[in-house]
């Protein structure tokens, strides 16, 4: 939304360090198109956004009260229009993901950012998604490992999936082999199949490479 008197677009910065705010603060104020309003808090701009909701947020994800992330996933609940870009030191797999899960439209480092934060905004205000290159090949690289997870379980049939859904719980043959009433050597049989298809040799591997080893998904 933007102002009566304006054209300008709003942008809301969440951002507890002051020398940083005000970085992006003396950035977006000199672009002819935007307005910066800052806030240290989320809890301030909360009550802010229910006379004037933005139409961006600039969010960093380490907040004191309630970090970014919750910020994200209110805002979006509530004024589902408003464009958020996560702006933070953050790049490990768990922020990143969490963040874009909570509803943000964009990502990037504050390292990054400097004098292409106009045009990330831009890009945001425009429908994109901008990223950190580094975010970017994160992303894609978990699309990608998520896509041959699927297709290593789609090799396997019902019965060997279901055996590797018990060995991931931690079940032995023989506890697998009288919960299927199989025998021993036929749940043997079923993981030599299954190690022969995805192309492992124990069975750590096996459940790494169908997702089962702990690896998190999105």
């Amino acid at each position: 939304m933007t102002t009566s008197n304006n054209n300008k677009s709003r942008v809301v910065i969440i951002e507890d360090h002051h020398a940083i705010r005000d970085g992006m603060v003396f950035l977006i104020n000199n672009d002819p198109d935007f307005i910066a309003i800052p806030f240290s808090k989320a809890e301030d701009a909360l009550i802010a956004f229910e006379k004037l909701p933005p139409d961006i947020v600039l969010m960093d994800i380490n907040l004191p009260g309630i970090d970014g992330i919750e910020t994200t996933k209110i805002i979006k609940q509530k004024y589902p229009q408003t464009q958020i870009m996560m702006c933070t030191v953050y790049e490990d797999d768990d922020k990143i993901f969490r963040a874009l899960a909570a509803g943000a439209n964009g990502y990037i480092l504050k390292r990054a950012a400097g004098e292409s934060l106009i045009e990330s905004i831009r890009q945001l205000q425009q429908g994109g998604a901008p990223m950190s290159s580094t975010i970017a090949k994160k992303v894609v690289s978990f699309f990608q490992n998520r896509n041959n997870v699927s297709a290593a379980s789609e090799l396997l049939t019902a019965r060997e999936n279901e055996i590797l859904d018990l060995l991931a719980k931690g079940y032995r043959n023989k506890e697998i082999a009288d919960k299927l009433s199989l025998s021993t050597n036929t749940i043997r049989t079923h993981i030599y199949h299954i190690y022969d298809k995805l192309h492992v040799q124990t069975r750590v591997e096996a459940l790494n490479k169908t997702g089962r080893g702990g690896g998190r998904l999105f």
